[in-house]
């Protein structure tokens, strides 16, 4: 049975601890929730049956938490919605512990008492739940945002950026693994498995265990046909600290849409958190784990930087080094005998276990899905264009112009609508942009545009895919857009209104001008090409839900 780190126990126990009894249940339901952790686990696709977890105080009569899960979700769903309501309460109260708290179900019952031994809180079973039976029809949900330590906040910034420096995903796959010996604060080595080969997302996953890291590879690979909501489940029973990147275009804040942008004029964030089977994902890290953080970052920046050039043929060498590291605990001047190690026999179980491309197409026979059309560095904005906008492009001698193709019922040509159409732009420098026209019209041209869900099993993330079909049938990845982002949706929405006022009909305009004062904003002299195409839903294309999946890159 899993039970809370030493750091979680530790930090809980810190709390105050209340007089009150809390009531906690799982109960069966469709949900229909205005809440976002009561999406949180289910996803976001509208009414659905599932688990509701509930922790209320019974003495002050307030909802602590609330989450919704998959109805197949194991017992570890109740320890962490337990741990939200002690930490970060929903309902504006403050953190704390309960002296009691009472369950309806046994099963439950002896599993939290293993689950939570070091907390001293008593776990007592009862037949009825009256506050939780009231309660149901009527919660509020208000989820603060944590902060790194104050402290540690510096320097786990810095090491971060080192990390994002080195770009350890240009020379290890995520099957690559790497080992980091600690020996301290209660952590013996942590294996690191670096994201970003792909190009989906970039950050590191350092596992607690390997046995987890090991477990969370099996579940995704034997699930290939999991909905997104199961793939979520397995992202949240890893044990591991986590931290991603997040490129962001420093000083580029575009109409709708944020810019897809590389170095040179990048900015980045960082997201810190802790994954753990009993607690689920959370941002707020404990003393020890930012200063784990920064030992492990530190000490991984070194062995980059000494192995570089070598790295190329990780899988194949045994590689190691022992670094001295700081200790960046407060008062403290000693220092960390911290060592890395490549772990070859490691990685080729792993691939050995493993699809040997990535894929992202649906596996019966769609034709796989391009992701190098679009330029690195461009800028992906959702906009429209008025009919005298759209007019100018079509009659300007510089531009590529490729009319709507004649509709598919009939044999003449399509009236474009009077209303504005939905634009997608793409901007990127000129010697990028000319090539990017040239490659779309040796495919064909664009035959339609299409956004398409998928997730990602790895990060938990769900999203929108931008998808260009081209003459020749193939399909190419244009941009994601992530749910739950506000921009990402107010985008979304604003271009399915004016795509039904076109009634179906889109332009691809393609500029250049990505490095000048009109970034964002391209004037005509800027623009290379029009194409237009019509907007069609994923199953008039056949296309499937697409989940990413992750392999070896030999």
């Amino acid at each position: 049975m899993s039970q809370l780190s030493p750091f979680t126990c530790r930090r809980l126990n810190q709390l105050p601890k209340l007089m009150s009894v809390w009531e906690g249940d799982r109960r069966r339901l469709t949900a229909e929730l205005d809440a976002p952790m009561a999406l949180g686990e289910l996803g976001e696709e509208g009414p659905e049956q599932g688990d509701c977890i509930l922790w209320v105080d019974g003495t002050q009569g307030v909802v602590r938490a609330l989450s919704m899960v998959p109805a197949e979700t194991g017992p570890e769903a109740m320890v962490r919605a337990l741990v939200q309501a002690i930490e970060r309460p929903q309902s504006g109260v403050e953190p704390a512990r309960p002296r009691k708290i009472v369950v309806r179900d046994r099963e439950i019952q002896f599993f939290l008492r293993g689950a939570l031994q070091n907390l001293d809180i008593d776990i007592e079973y009862v037949a009825r739940l009256p506050l939780v039976d009231d309660i149901l029809d009527s919660l509020q949900i208000d989820l603060p945002e944590s902060d790194l330590p104050a402290v540690y906040a510096p320097a786990l910034v810095k090491t971060a950026e080192a990390i994002w420096r080195d770009a350890p995903w240009e020379f290890l796959s995520e099957q690559e693994i790497l080992a980091v010996e600690l020996n301290c604060w209660e952590i013996e080595t942590l294996y690191i498995s670096v994201l970003g080969m792909a190009g989906v997302e970039y950050g590191l996953l350092l596992y607690r265990s390997l046995n987890s890291l090991k477990q969370f590879r099996r579940d995704v690979l034997s699930r290939p046909d999991a909905s997104p909501k199961e793939m979520q489940q397995v992202f949240l029973e890893q044990d591991c600290l986590f931290i991603n990147f997040e490129p962001i275009e420093a000083g580029l804040q575009p109409p709708q849409l944020g810019a897809v942008a590389t170095a040179p004029n990048l900015a980045v964030s960082y997201d810190f958190g802790s994954l753990h089977p009993l607690e689920g994902m959370r941002s707020d890290l404990a003393d020890e784990e930012a200063a784990t953080f920064i030992v492990a970052l530190e000490a991984l920046h070194r062995f980059f930087t000494k192995h570089h050039s070598r790295l190329q043929k990780f899988a194949l060498e045994s590689i190691e080094s022992r670094f001295r590291i700081p200790n960046p605990m407060p008062d403290s001047s000693t220092t960390l005998t911290v060592k890395v190690r490549t772990l070859p026999d490691i990685a080729a179980e792993l691939i050995q276990e493993t699809d040997a491309f990535v894929d992202l197409a649906d596996p019966a026979g769609l034709p796989p899905l391009q992701d190098d059309c679009i330029p690195e560095g461009s800028i992906i904005v959702l906009t429209q264009h008025s009919l005298s906008q759209l007019a100018e492009l079509r009659a300007a001698s510089r531009v590529y112009y490729q009319a709507l193709s004649p509709s598919p019922q009939g044999g003449q040509s399509a009236s474009p609508a009077a209303s504005p159409w939905p634009v997608l732009l793409v901007q990127t420098t000129r010697p990028k942009a000319q090539l990017l026209v040239q490659q779309l019209r040796d495919l064909g041209g664009v035959e339609a545009f299409c956004f398409n869900p998928g997730s990602d099993p790895i990060s938990g993330s769900f999203f929108q895919v931008g998808l260009l079909q081209t003459g020749d049938g193939s399909f190419h990845l244009v941009h994601e857009y992530e749910k739950g982002d506000p921009t990402d949706e107010r985008a979304l929405a604003l271009w399915a209104k004016a795509e039904v006022k076109s009634q179906g009909c889109c332009a691809i305009v393609i500029a250049a001008g990505s490095s000048g004062i009109h970034r964002g904003r391209p004037r005509l002299r800027d623009i290379m090409a029009l194409f237009e195409a019509r907007v069609k839903a994923p199953h008039e294309l056949d296309l499937e839900p697409l989940v990413l999946r992750y392999a070896a890159d030999w």
